[in-house]
């Protein structure tokens, strides 16, 4: 009786010393956070993962079974492109898809039966690398490019460079702090600014 007793103690004892830890552990660093998702813009400024069209951007449209509308385009310098029939179109700081969408209605609006049409990337303005890495410049952007692989495209990091973060423009936004390694992609016109280091 008395050791069923002791055992029954012993275990309150072990389970009570348990939530303290538990406890402890989750209070004891409160300078540690998640890092943000980026992909939502309220949590940094200007920063996502969407690839929106701007100045130079070229594109194909394709409009089925309309081939004299079927053309290439570029984004102008004021952000449109030009398509037969209707005229300037605006582009700039539009998805592909929210392109798309306006030239079906565009053209749905009196000149064609039901429009069916692509909108197909033809080549992606350049982006942009300077501060602390050795050659910087423009470069021609591909799909999948990372900060890494930025920063070797640009000859790789000086022996000053700041390597846990840098400083990023995107399009339309303001210079942020990106914290390295990060998951967000590099996007068409991103403008990448290696800091130096302090010692």
């Amino acid at each position: 009786m008395v050791l069923r007793h002791m055992l029954a103690v012993t275990g309150r004892l072990l389970a009570a010393a348990l939530a303290a830890a538990l406890l402890v552990s989750a209070c004891a660093d409160p300078g540690s956070y998640a890092t943000p998702d980026f992909a939502a813009k309220s949590h940094v400024a200007g920063l996502d993962r969407t690839f929106r069209l701007g100045i130079g951007d070229k594109l194909k449209i394709t409009v089925f079974g309309e081939e004299n509308l079927t053309s290439q385009v570029e984004v102008n310098s004021g952000g449109a492109i030009a398509i037969p029939l209707i005229g300037e179109v605006p582009a700039k700081g539009k998805t592909i898809g929210e392109l798309k969408d306006a030239l079906v209605r565009r053209l749905g609006d009196g000149y064609l039966k039901n429009p069916r049409i692509n909108v197909e990337v033809l080549n992606f303005r350049p982006i942009y690398v300077h501060g602390e890495v050795k050659t910087g410049g423009e470069f021609g952007y591909k799909n999948g490019l990372t900060f890494r692989d930025a920063v070797a495209m640009a000859g790789g990091y000086t022996y000053r460079a700041q390597q846990n973060h840098l400083f990023l423009v995107r399009e339309g936004g303001q210079e942020q702090r990106l914290p390295l390694p990060s998951d967000l992609p590099v996007l068409p016109g991103d403008n990448i600014r290696i800091p130096e280091r302090f010692f």
